[in-house]
């Protein structure tokens, strides 16, 4: 997240030992091991589609990690993988952030890219996109939950979902696990569970509407969504779902930097307060998180009624914008429970695991990448892309070659990790 670091230590004692013993290099030769890759189908949510900087767009479905595995599973047989990209013409997808610049304070100046959007008219709350017909390999449907897999009327509810189906809304009826189980496969990757806990977390635990998923019915919902993918003998992968409090959506606006913010101009202030989902007032702690949209949303100090907003108890920062430490701790106590029934699942199985809450805390708490240090940094980490939660084409990288290690370790196969050196983090102006 800061400046590049090269390592230039090179010792001529090594040098002399290297020469000295000339070992024999021979080249790997990839295989398949005990798996059968011909036919790959990657299931999941926006992680799978290529989801990025808070939107879908073809540059992102390009750069997704299904993809990446797909191209380096040609090696050991694996066969075509489609992905149901945007047109060029539509290469906006559904609209995605770009970064234009800093302004004099240093705090990044983000726009929506939306000159060429793929969304066809349709009518009521959901956003219905063009229709894609052809080949699928990538299932990746951004928003869909455990809970909505079994549903028949989810094709009509997410537009996603919609336009990877024969049938207009609101005439769909096939549910989503039928759909990606429809045709035959050999192999399949399934990153599901992340959004039964993340539209709790990201919206501050204030929309009553999007609570987490209940353990049971999440352990229910996932053994069923593995024993379907399983019930003809394929092999697969699964991945544990994220920790969300770690990603920059959740640690770039501290309590801190509001309070220097405001100490500019207002050294006498100490306190920010802050509503928490329980109702209760009280100055915000270290514990509490403030959403990374209240970064751009300008409230701060702002009067209501004579009294600036977040200064006073009579004026506090609404809930939506924080979570306060007791709904941090139902985050974390969900996804450590959501966690354990994925692994549990998977070593009843006999499937590769990913350990993707361990990974991207790993490589968030800063780690060199080919000489260059990454982290969970909000823009300069490069991991994260512009919405705080989704990846970066190099982060995307990063955990393909995270499923491929896992693959291999499994199944014995070699497929070929992925060069990381060919994605990009954050795309500056």
């Amino acid at each position: 997240m800061k400046s590049n670091f090269i390592y230039k230590s090179i010792l001529a004692v090594a040098i002399l030992g290297m020469a000295s013993c000339k070992p024999e290099l021979k080249d790997i030769t990839p295989t398949k091991g005990s798996a059968d890759f011909s036919r790959y189908i990657a299931v999941g949510n926006s992680l799978t589609s290529g989801y990025a900087d808070g939107g879908l767009f073809l540059e992102g479905q390009q750069n997704s990690y299904p993809l990446m595995i797909a191209e380096q599973m040609k090696a050991v047989g694996g066969g075509a993988f489609a992905t149901p990209f945007f047109k060029d013409s539509e290469a906006d997808g559904s609209g995605h952030l770009v970064l234009k610049g800093f302004d004099a304070k240093g705090l990044p100046q983000l726009a929506e890219q939306k000159d060429r959007l793929a969304v066809r008219p349709g009518s009521g709350a959901v956003t219905l996109f063009t229709k894609y017909t052809g080949d699928l390999n990538n299932y990746g449907v951004p928003g869909i939950k455990l809970a909505h897999i079994t549903a028949g009327v989810y094709g009509n509810l997410n537009g996603f979902y919609e336009r990877m189906l024969p049938t207009d809304a609101p005439g769909n009826t096939t549910p989503y696990l039928e759909f990606v189980t429809a045709k035959p496969y050999t192999f399949f990757s399934m990153w599901l569970g992340n959004n039964d806990i993340l539209g709790y977390a990201s919206s501050g635990g204030a929309n009553p509407n999007d609570q987490p998923t209940p353990k049971a019915m999440f352990s229910g919902l996932y053994n069923i969504a593995v024993n379907k993918l399983t019930e003809k003998e394929a092999k697969g992968v699964v991945a544990t779902i994220p920790d969300v409090l770690s990603t920059p959506y959740f640690n770039t606006v501290t309590l801190a930097s509001l309070l220097a913010a405001v100490q500019v101009s207002a050294p006498t202030v100490k306190d920010i307060y802050i509503k928490t989902g329980a109702g209760a007032t009280r100055p915000a702690t270290a514990q509490d998180y403030f959403v990374l949209p209240f970064l751009s949303a300008g409230l701060l100090g702002v009067p209501t009624g004579g009294i600036p907003y977040g200064l006073h108890p009579l004026n506090p920062v609404d809930s939506r914008w924080v979570l306060d430490k007791d709904e941090a701790a139902i985050v974390a106590d969900y996804t450590n429970a959501y966690n354990a029934t994925i692994k549990s699942v998977a070593a009843a199985k006999g499937l590769a695991l990913v350990d993707a809450y361990a990974l991207l805390k790993e490589y968030g708490a800063g780690k060199d990448v080919n000489g260059i240090r990454v982290s969970a940094a909000f823009i300069t980490g490069n991991i994260f892309s512009l919405d705080g939660i989704h990846l970066t084409p190099l982060g995307y990288s990063i955990v393909a070659n995270e499923f491929i290690r896992s693959i291999n370790s499994k199944y014995g196969s070699s497929i070929p990790i992925v060069d990381v050196t060919k994605y990009r983090g954050v795309k500056f102006p």
